[in-house]
Parts: structure tokens; C-alpha cells; sequence
């Protein structure tokens, strides 16, 4: 069983998570605008990534075409959050939601249906299984969350509906990241491995 996704497109799209990820978590202010921000930027080169990645695919047309459509959509959703900066929280929830569950649930379908016949199936169910929980998640935060806290150097801080989300979203990326620059470099050092694998067997049996 072969990867028909070259194993340098999980890492690109690891890497742009992970440093969202930092991004999200060195930043006092987890307002929506940030969650604009870092939303626009992943989503536009993540999924120039993946409409990029589909037309060299090797798979057949199902898949190429469903990964195509899950780069256009999040590009997409990406320039939409660039553009609207000051959309306010609600429109960015759902912005969010709908790109999570949509494009989650094409890369899960897309993992189920290939399972057997590509490497790379596990890892395109469990990413598309982890943005789709993101939607959950992100729908089950009280859009009027308000509630004031004293911090560990003692001072009194608030949290919200917004701090929520965005939290949420980079602990998403970071797991996202991690995950996908795993399994990209699995799948560079595979065929090198099975190679191995495969001298051992010859030179065993003779």
C-alpha cells in the first residue's frame, strides 16, 4: 500500500498550523479579530496547499475532486476572513464552524473511502475527524460567556465568549500541526523503510 499524497503537503499544512498555534498562544488578546486574522491566514494557505496537492494527486477522480473542493472552500473562507476583520464574534463563529465541519467531514470521507488502498487514509479520518470535533466544540461556547477570574499574578482578568473560541482554535492548530508533520515525515521515511524491510526478507531467506 503506497501514499498518493507526496508526504511534504501534510508537513506545509503542519507547519502553518504550528506557527499559528504560537502565534495564538504568545498573544495576550484573544479577540475575534485575532481569530480573524489567523484564520484568514491558515485557511488561504492551507487550502492552496490542497487545491494545489489534488491537481498532482494519483488517486482517482473521487478523491482529487473531493480534495480540490475542500482547498477551494477553505481558501475561500480564508479570504473572507481577511476581509472582514471587524466582522464581530457571531459571523466569525460562523465562519468557523462552517469551514470546520465542511471541510472535516470531505477529509474524513475522503479517509474512510480510501482505507486499504492509501497510506495516507488514517491521517486524512483522523484530521478530518479532529476539525469537525473544532465545529462542536466551538458551537457549544455560550455565545454570552462572561465571567471574571483572578489570574495567577493576581490580577483580575475576564473571560469570554471570544477567548474561548480562539483558545480552542489554537489548541486545534496544535494538535493539527503535530499530528501532520508526524505523519508527513512517516510517510517520507517509509519507502525507505519498507525497502529495508524488504533486503532483510531476501538476504534471510537465502
Amino acid at each position: 500500500m503506497e501514499a498518493v499524497t507526496p508526504w511534504y503537503v501534510p508537513v506545509a499544512r503542519g507547519i502553518t498550523a504550528l506557527a499559528l498555534a504560537v502565534v495564538i498562544t504568545f498573544t495576550a488578546d484573544h479577540s475575534a479579530p485575532l481569530g480573524y486574522l489567523t484564520l484568514g491566514i491558515f485557511a488561504v494557505i492551507a487550502g492552496a496547499i490542497l487545491a494545489a496537492s489534488a491537481l498532482r494527486l494519483a488517486a482517482g477522480r473521487a478523491t482529487r475532486t473531493l480534495t480540490l473542493a475542500q482547498g477551494l472552500i477553505t481558501v475561500l473562507v480564508g479570504i473572507v476572513c481577511l476581509s472582514l476583520p471587524a466582522g464581530g464574534l457571531p459571523f466569525f463563529v460562523f465562519l468557523l464552524t462552517t469551514f470546520a465541519s465542511i471541510t472535516g467531514f470531505l477529509e474524513l470521507y475522503v479517509g474512510l473511502r480510501s482505507r486499504g488502498r492509501d497510506r495516507s487514509a488514517r491521517d486524512w479520518v483522523f484530521v478530518g475527524g479532529l476539525t469537525a470535533l473544532l465545529a462542536i466544540a466551538v458551537l457549544l461556547v455560550p455565545p454570552e460567556l462572561r465571567q471574571a477570574f483572578i489570574g495567577p499574578d493576581s490580577v483580575q482578568r475576564e473571560l469570554t465568549a471570544s477567548v474561548v473560541i480562539v483558545g480552542a482554535l489554537g489548541a486545534y492548530w496544535a494538535i493539527f500541526g503535530m499530528y501532520l508533520v508526524i505523519a508527513g515525515l512517516s510517510l517520507k521515511w517509509a519507502p525507505a523503510e519498507d525497502t529495508t524491510a524488504s533486503l532483510s526478507s531476501e538476504v534471510g531467506s537465502r
